[in-house]
């Protein structure tokens, strides 16, 4: 009997995306990610492009004035070829090269995506590796038996890198999870209350 790995961990990666279309997601439209991914695919179809792979979500947290964590969710695709005249909200990065990450292969049922989040975090804190507190979440694939495919990518943070933290604890990366089949349908889940700057 062949038994898959959940959740398989490497360090040492890198992401590279090129063509990125990237959208930022507000916090009033989270409960709507369905429909703000809907609009982005609307978007490239009307500029006569189409995307190349899975969608990205790329989240991390920050303070805002009062101090308080804010979380950052920006959905990224890939373009088939590079837009020219991109309007707001969106933007175009002709690359994204995140070196030296964590990594997660997970394969699983999406209501336990959660945990490859917590095994990378888990494997960081057992070899003595400092994230950045961001992650990309590519979502590779779909099963019919509710099952998917997600690579999951956390930047370590470099020597030169100086880290302020609100207090001891590591911060729990963003969680965004798929709540149906469509993979733009999302939820946040936020943990941790350390806050890592470059």
């Amino acid at each position: 009997m062949n038994i898959t790995e959940k959740i398989v961990v490497r360090e040492n990666k890198t992401l590279k995306l090129n063509n990125v279309l990237v959208r930022e997601v507000s916090e009033s439209e989270i409960m709507n990610i369905d429909k703000v991914a809907y609009m982005m695919d609307s978007y490239i179809k009307s500029k006569g492009n189409s995307t190349l792979g899975p969608m990205i979500n790329y989240t991390t947290a920050e303070a805002d004035e009062n101090g308080q964590l804010k979380i950052i969710l920006k959905l990224m695709v890939q373009l088939k070829s590079p837009l020219h005249n991109v309007e707001t909200p969106y933007e175009l990065k002709n690359q994204i090269r995140v070196t030296n990450c964590l990594f997660a292969r997970f394969t699983e049922k999406e209501e336990n995506l959660q945990f490859a989040y917590s095994k990378l975090q888990l494997h960081a804190f057992e070899n003595d590796i400092k994230l950045q507190g961001d992650s990309y979440t590519v979502f590779v694939d779909k099963k019919e038996d509710s099952s998917m495919v997600a690579d999951i990518f956390m930047p370590i943070c470099s020597v030169e890198v100086r880290r302020t933290s609100l207090d001891s604890s590591p911060l729990s990366p963003v969680e965004v999870r798929r709540t149906s089949s469509n993979p733009s349908n999302l939820y946040i889940q936020k943990g941790g209350q350390e806050l890592e700057s470059l």
